[in-house]
């Protein structure tokens, strides 16, 4: 305690000591030594310290003091530039993939992409009784001709590209059912890409009791949108004629001809 009085003293005494310069330049003293230490007088307190220490400071020192921040603080934004610089360039920029690596991606995935969507394609065709399970990454679907779907968001496609399908694990119709071990060889199902969405929002809410603990985050999925357009690899039967059915004045003629009778 008697230490940190001192201190405080000290430290309210000097600044009305040394307010000028000459009074500063009184206190250096040459390092002290043990060789003269017998031969002269012994020195003050403030002469035994080896290295000179200044309580307050000239203008022309702060000066200099700030502009050597200051050039500091510049050399040091460039440097923290150039770091900043190289990492987005390192991995801001994405990756470069060759033509046989989408393939090999794609593939990998479940589709292949053809090419895009021609004004000479018939999109729309009229409904087939048959149908087919896919296999989209690690979804599948259970799909028809005329069906959409959203899938997770597909690489390497754009809105109007046509797609083709190839992991099939399932074929039936009204007539038959082919049942792929795992994939059903020789069939493909042809889509084509509507467009690329996001899905509804969901709140990822973690809480730890009794720790101060609570994150709240939200997220939304990127999805891509598939139009069915044709399903191949099964014989398709033709589309039986269903028998018309009475139209409804018919109907109430019937029941009041019942009523009379």
């Amino acid at each position: 305690m008697a230490s940190r009085r001192l201190l405080r003293a000290l430290t309210k005494t000097t600044p009305f000591l040394f307010r000028n310069s000459s009074s500063r330049r009184s206190l250096v003293v040459p390092p002290f030594s043990h060789a003269n230490a017998s031969s002269t007088k012994p020195a003050s307190a403030i002469a035994q310290w080896p290295h000179l220490r200044y309580f307050s400071s000239d203008k022309h020192s702060d000066e200099d003091d700030n502009s050597e921040d200051d050039c500091g603080d510049d050399e040091e934004e460039d440097y923290e530039d150039d770091d900043d610089d190289d990492y987005v360039s390192a991995s801001g920029g994405k990756k470069a993939y060759t033509a046989e690596e989408k393939e090999a991606e794609a593939a990998d995935i479940g589709y292949r992409v053809v090419g895009p969507l021609q004004k000479e394609d018939d999109v729309f065709k009229p409904y087939e009784p048959v149908f087919a399970v896919v296999q989209i990454g690690s979804h599948q679907f259970k799909v028809s001709n005329g069906d959409s779907i959203f899938t997770e968001r597909l690489k390497f496609c754009e809105v109007n590209d046509k797609l083709i399908l190839n992991k099939v694990l399932l074929l039936g119709s009204a007539s038959q059912t082919i049942v792929g071990r795992p994939i059903v060889p020789d069939a493909s199902v042809h889509a084509v890409v509507e467009e690329h969405a996001l899905d509804a929002k969901v709140i990822i809410f973690k809480k730890k009791r009794r720790k101060n603990y609570r994150r709240t985050k939200g997220h939304r999925q990127e999805l891509t949108k598939l139009r069915i357009t044709d399903i191949q690899g099964i014989e398709k039967p033709q589309n039986a004629i269903k028998p018309e059915k009475p139209s409804k004045p018919a109907k109430k003629e019937q029941e009041k001809v019942a009523v009379i009778a």
